[in-house]
C-alpha cells in the first residue's frame, strides 16, 4: 500500500471517518502485516503529539487574553517586557520545558520513521536496543533551557543533585527489594556514569556489581541514599525454560514513558543456535534493552537484549535462568535475594501491569 494512502487512512480511522468495512479492512491488514502496524502506532503517536501541541497553544492564548481583560479592567498593572518573560518563564517553566521535549523527541521520531520505514537495512544482522538519539533531544532541551535562563531572575539557591548529561536510555528491572536491578552489558559498556529513573521521574545513581559480555548480562545496584526499599516484588524469576508458543509481554522505555508489548515466545535459542537467549516474537524500539519478558503467570523468563536487523519482529532475549549463574559468580560479594513467588499470577493484564511498573526503570549514563 502507498505510504501517503495508508497515512491517510490511518488519520481516517483515528477520526472515526471509516465505514466498518473499511475498519474491518485496516485492523485485519495491521495484524497481519506487522510493518504496517508499526507506522500506524508511529503516526498516531504523532498525530496526538500535534493534538497536544495545538492544545497547549490555544491554552497559552486562553491566558494572554486573561492578562489582556485583566489590565484593561485595572485589576492588575501592565509589567515591563522583560518582568513579564521573567514571570511566565518561572511559572510556566516545566510546561516549555515539556514542551520543548516532546517538540525536539517527535521531529526526530518522524524523521525516524519514514527512514526506517522505506529503506533496506543491511550492515547489521542483529541491532542492539538502546536509544542512542537521547543525547541529541537532551542537548537541545539545554540549549532551550539555557536561553530562557538567561532572562531570568535567579532564584535562591535549592540543592539538587547534580545531573549528568546522558548520551544513551535502555531499560532495567528490580531483581532485589534493596535495589538491584538486572540489564544488559552493552547498555552499560564503558559508561562512567549511570543512574536509575523510575516512572515518576525520580532519579537515583547506581554502580555496576556483575558485568558479563558473554551472555550480555549487567546487574546495577542503586547507590543512592534516597532510594527507598521495595516491601516485595509482584513477579517471580524462571529458572527453567519457557514453552514455545508461551504468551509473553514486556515493559520498558523506547519513550520518555514505559511501553507496554506483548507477543509469544517463537524459538527456544536466539540468533545462530544460541542456547543462552530465546527468540520472541514482539514489537520492540531502541530502549527496551534490559526489560523483562514476562509470563502470563507473572515469571521473569528473559531479559530483551537485541533484535534481527532485518526481520521485523524477530527479537532476542537473554534467558531469566542467567541471572542465577551471575549470582552464583558474586557470591559471597553481593547479597542478593530474588523473588522466590509472584503475587500477580491470575490477575488480568492490567492490574499485573500496575503492579509491575513500579519496578522497572530507564537506565541512563555516559
Amino acid at each position: 500500500m502507498d505510504d501517503i494512502l495508508l497515512l491517510d487512512a490511518i488519520e481516517r480511522y483515528k477520526n472515526g471517518e471509516m465505514t466498518p468495512q473499511e475498519k474491518i479492512f485496516l485492523e485485519e491488514l495491521r495484524k497481519n502485516n506487522p510493518d504496517i502496524d508499526q507506522l500506524a502506532v508511529e503516526h498516531l503517536f504523532f498525530l496526538q503529539q500535534l493534538q497536544n501541541t495545538a492544545d497547549r497553544k490555544a491554552y497559552r492564548q486562553s491566558l494572554n487574553e486573561v492578562e489582556e481583560k485583566l489590565i484593561n479592567e485595572g485589576v492588575i498593572a501592565k509589567s515591563k517586557s522583560s518582568g513579564k518573560l521573567i514571570y511566565l518563564w518561572n511559572r510556566y517553566r516545566r510546561t516549555i520545558a515539556v514542551a520543548a521535549s516532546i517538540a525536539g523527541i517527535v521531529s526526530i521520531f518522524t524523521a525516524g520513521m519514514f527512514t526506517a520505514y522505506n529503506s533496506k537495512k543491511s550492515e547489521q544482522v542483529i541491532t542492539p536496543l538502546v536509544d542512542i538519539k537521547f543525547k541529541e533531544v537532551d542537548a537541545k532541551l539545554k540549549k532551550i533551557e539555557t536561553k530562557l535562563n538567561q532572562a531570568a531572575i535567579p532564584a535562591p539557591a535549592i540543592p539538587v543533585k547534580p545531573k549528568i548529561e546522558a548520551n544513551f536510555r535502555a531499560t532495567g528491572f528490580l531483581i532485589d527489594i534493596s535495589g538491584y536491578i538486572v540489564t544488559n552489558a552493552h547498555v552499560i559498556n564503558k559508561a562512567k556514569n549511570l543512574i536509575v529513573e523510575n516512572k515518576e521521574g525520580e532519579q537515583f545513581f547506581a554502580r555496576a556489581v556483575y558485568v558479563s559480555g558473554s551472555t550480555d548480562l549487567a546487574i546495577l545496584k542503586i547507590s543512592d541514599t534516597s532510594f527507598k526499599k521495595f516491601n516485595l516484588l509482584p513477579y517471580s524469576i524462571k529458572r527453567s525454560s519457557a514453552e514455545l508458543g508461551e504468551q509473553i509481554f514486556t515493559l520498558g522505555y523506547p519513550r520518555d514513558e514505559v511501553v507496554y508489548g506483548e507477543g509469544y515466545l517463537s524459538a527456544k535459542s536466539g540468533y545462530a543456535g544460541d542456547t543462552s537467549s530465546y527468540q520472541i516474537s514482539i514489537s520492540v524500539n531502541p530502549g527496551n534493552s534490559g526489560g523483562p519478558v514476562i509470563n502470563k503467570n507473572g515469571e521473569v523468563i528473559g531479559i530483551i537484549s537485541s533484535k534481527e536487523t532485518n526481520a521485523e519482529g524477530v527479537v532476542f532475549a537473554i534467558k531469566s535462568k542467567n541471572i542465577y549463574k551471575a549470582l552464583e559468580e558474586i557470591k559471597g560479594e553481593e547479597a542478593i535475594k530474588l523473588p522466590s513467588k509472584g503475587t500477580i499470577k491470575g490477575l488480568d493484564r492490567v492490574q499485573q501491569i500496575k503492579k509491575i511498573e513500579d519496578c522497572v526503570f530507564m537506565v541512563k549514563g555516559n
